[in-house]
């Protein structure tokens, strides 16, 4: 059974009390769940990392928004995977549209992120997504597949199995659209069927793959219903307890 996964992505929101505040509503909640099999991870801003790990049980996992792609050294403003994993934060987002596009993160800095995370224990949240022209083009798998295959193929299958992957329709992050249930599984199968040519079928059955494209507790249920779409990696709805909640109990 591979990990049903739902992160909570906050990107540039909440200072550190309102993120410990946050965190620790998200946390009773959690906590007040049954039988719940679903991984909560939260993925502050660098500087309240420390303080919501602090703030929340062992039912909640902690993630970096981003990593640098060096070890150390004279990168000033840059934050190490050695750093994040010092917190205690157990997996690193990696790849997200908002760094490809507005930092011009490429295949290749993003491999060294991957790379860097994995040296330091942290387990990537690798994402992968078009935009809406390559999507209306047609080029939506093709550049989904060279996304994958440039920024984490070079792993060895024992290093790959420490991956999540994120699928992201750019097109549908903050605009209010969402892929449709149909739309949502065909891209998971073909990242699936992507990762078994690559790797076995045997490691594409234990990849989680996620959803992330304005997902929230009113179609959570649906999206999750599909065989290959594992979780989502949530933005907005993320920074409201209940509402994450919500997607959280979509499974």
């Amino acid at each position: 059974m591979r990990q049903k996964i739902v992160a909570g992505n906050w990107k540039m929101n909440k200072n550190l009390q309102e993120g410990v505040q946050l965190a620790q509503e998200i946390d009773k909640l959690v906590s007040e769940l049954k039988n719940n099999d679903v991984k909560v991870i939260l993925a502050p801003s660098f500087v309240n990392i420390t303080e919501v790990k602090k703030a929340v049980s062992s039912k909640i996992s902690i993630s970096s928004q981003n990593v640098a792609a060096e070890a150390s050294g004279a990168y000033t403003g840059e934050v190490s995977a050695s750093m994040i994993k010092s917190t205690g934060a157990e997996y690193a987002i990696i790849g997200h549209s908002e760094r490809r596009m507005y930092y011009g993160e490429t295949d290749a800095i993003l491999l060294k992120k991957v790379k860097q995370a994995l040296a330091n224990n942290l387990k990537p949240i690798f994402c992968i997504g078009e935009v809406l022209e390559e999507r209306e083009s047609g080029k939506h798998f093709d550049v989904v597949k060279k996304q994958i295959e440039q920024g984490v193929f070079e792993l060895s299958a024992d290093e790959f199995k420490n991956v999540v992957l994120a699928y992201e329709p750019v097109w549908a992050i903050g605009t209010g659209k969402t892929a449709s249930s149909d739309q949502a599984q065909e891209i998971h199968k073909f990242i699936r069927d992507t990762v078994a040519a690559k790797y076995g079928k045997a490691v594409a059955e234990e990849t989680s793959i996620l959803y992330g494209g304005s997902c929230k507790a009113s179609n959570a249920k649906e999206l999750f219903a599909n065989p290959d779409v594992d979780g989502g990696l949530i933005g907005g709805a993320a920074l409201v307890a209940g509402e994450f909640l919500g997607i959280i109990t979509g499974f």
